[in-house]
């Protein structure tokens, strides 16, 4: 009994940062992009920029990090996942000095929470579980999953909202490149003007600009925004740049082209969705739509045969 009152404590204490920590995600956004902007002009290094956007994190949220933290160093979990959890992390938007610990402390708590608010609910309902063990078990298969679900999720988006954009930013920096300005500062003024169209390309074009100030290796920093994401179509934009930087080769003309040809990819993926349209239709044209054509074809042939075997 003892150990069912502990299960259902943290359950609920399991709710409650999984509230705030929500809650501090959305608060906080903006002010995380305000501390990289005033990074990009103070020159201060994109870490030190999110480290100080996460400090004075709530209480219950300030535990949570902490307990994932410790976790990660305790070298449980490899190095070389840690990393490529912190690289999922930043490509979904979780790019704060604490975002591991929130993500592993959240997977935590809501493995050992989720049973425990199982058991409350049913206790509260007075209802009576047949299975109580597989029933728990999923519970915490379902908290386990749910966080990487919720960053898969992030991260699809966060991806086509920076693939959909980059075509707009080629368009941008062919015209700040015509009008005289180097690449750097194309770079930095095409991340600040489309940032109201275009929030995800602003920020790694702001970033990566950032990075070419205060990085003797421009090239460097170019390899690194076309890794960052892992999308082609920055890749072939920071091979371009490199290009024309080592090669002398004309920018406009390759942005031009670039752009070109990611709308022409684009619509091929469009083109592509609609020829699927037809077959994903076709399970609901038989389920919604063909009753009641039969209904409406066959229905008066069955009204007379029911009258004249009646008569």
């Amino acid at each position: 009994m003892i150990a069912q009152y502990v299960m259902l404590a943290a359950g609920a204490c399991a709710l409650a940062v999984c509230l705030a920590w929500w809650l501090w995600r959305e608060a906080v956004q903006a002010a995380r992009l305000s501390a990289r902007l005033r990074a990009i002009r103070h020159a201060i290094r994109p870490e030190e920029a999110e480290a100080r956007a996460d400090a004075g994190l709530p209480g219950p949220v300030e535990s949570v990090a902490a307990l994932g933290e410790a976790v990660a160093r305790s070298g449980i979990v490899s190095s070389r996942t840690l990393e490529e959890l912190r690289q999922t992390l930043r490509v979904s938007g979780f790019r704060g000095a604490r975002g591991l610990g929130l993500f592993v402390g959240a997977k935590l708590l809501l493995t050992a929470g989720l049973p425990g608010a199982v058991l409350l609910v049913t206790a509260v309902l007075g209802v009576e579980l047949l299975n109580a063990t597989a029933v728990l078990a999923a519970a915490g298969g379902v908290g386990l999953l749910l966080p990487d679900q919720f960053v898969r999720s992030r991260r699809k988006r966060y991806l086509h909202a920076l693939e959909t954009g980059m075509p707009d930013a080629l368009d941008m920096m062919v015209i700040c490149g015509q009008a005289g300005l180097s690449m750097e500062a194309s770079i930095e003024r095409v991340g600040r003007e489309i940032e109201q169209a275009h929030p995800a390309v602003s920020e790694e074009l702001i970033r990566t600009a950032h990075e070419m100030q205060v990085n003797a290796d421009i090239r460097e920093a170019l390899t690194n925004f076309g890794d960052r994401t892992g999308l082609d179509s920055t890749r072939r934009l920071a091979g371009v740049l490199i290009q024309s930087m080592q090669y002398g080769t004309p920018l406009a003309r390759a942005l031009r082209a670039l752009s070109a040809e990611q709308r022409q990819e684009m619509l091929a993926k469009y083109e592509a969705k609609a020829g699927r349209l037809p077959v994903l239709l076709t399970l609901p044209m038989i389920v919604f739509i063909l009753p009641c054509v039969f209904l409406v074809v066959t229905g008066p042939a069955f009204v007379d045969v029911y009258r004249t075997m009646g008569h």
